[in-house]
C-alpha cells in the first residue's frame, strides 16, 4: 500500500486458488495488552517477540499470526502481508455462512483496545486505506467491513464497544470522495 511502512511476516500464505478479497476485518491490537507504542507488534507478527521482555508474551509466543495492516495510534501505518495473500488473523471465524474468513478477507489492525477510544488519525487512515481497497478489488465495498467480534463471537470483541463505526464509515465516504 503506498505509504505505508513495509515489514514482511512470514505468518502468511497463498489465498486458496481463485479466492479473492472480498472482506475487509477491522481488529484492534496493544501488547502488552493496553500498551501503545513500541516494537512488540512488529515483532509479534514476525515471530521475532522477546518472550521474557513481558509476562504476557510468553503466554502468546507459540502464536502465528499476522496482518495485513497496522495502523498505529497517530495513523501510521504498516504493511505486513501482501494483500494478494492469506494473512492469519482472523482465526476461527464466519461471515455469513462462510467459514475461514482468513482466506477471502484483508486484516487491518489498529493499535488500541476495545474501551478507550481509538484516535481521530487513525480514522483518517482506516478511511483512506479502505477506500483504496475498495478502488482496487472489485468485490470489497464499505458494506463488506466487519470486527472481528462479528466474524469470532463469543471468542473475539475487537474493536470493541470503543470502536466508532459511525466515524469510520465518514471518515471512509470522505476518503472515495
Amino acid at each position: 500500500m503506498r505509504g505505508a511502512k513495509q515489514v514482511a511476516s512470514p505468518n502468511c500464505d497463498a489465498r486458496p486458488f481463485g479466492v479473492e478479497a472480498e472482506l475487509i476485518v477491522v481488529h484492534g491490537i496493544s501488547l502488552p495488552p493496553g500498551e501503545f507504542g513500541g516494537p512488540w507488534i512488529e515483532q509479534f507478527f514476525t515471530n521475532t517477540l522477546p518472550l521474557d521482555a513481558h509476562p504476557y508474551f510468553a503466554e502468546i509466543g507459540d502464536l502465528k499470526v499476522s496482518s495485513h495492516l497496522v495502523i498505529a495510534r497517530y495513523g501510521d501505518l504498516t504493511q505486513f502481508v501482501s494483500f494478494d495473500h492469506r494473512a492469519w488473523h482472523a482465526g476461527q471465524s464466519n461471515y455469513r455462512g462462510r467459514s475461514a474468513c482468513n482466506d477471502f478477507s484483508i486484516g487491518i489492525e489498529l493499535e488500541g483496545v476495545d474501551t478507550l477510544a481509538y484516535e481521530s488519525a487513525q480514522y483518517d487512515t482506516l478511511g483512506a486505506v479502505i477506500a483504496a481497497l475498495c478502488d482496487a478489488y472489485p468485490r470489497l465495498s464499505p458494506d463488506r467491513v466487519v470486527g472481528h467480534s462479528d466474524i469470532s463471537p463469543g471468542r473475539k470483541t475487537d474493536p470493541g464497544p470503543a470502536f466508532d463505526w459511525g466515524c469510520a464509515r465518514e471518515r471512509v465516504a470522505a476518503a472515495r470522495q
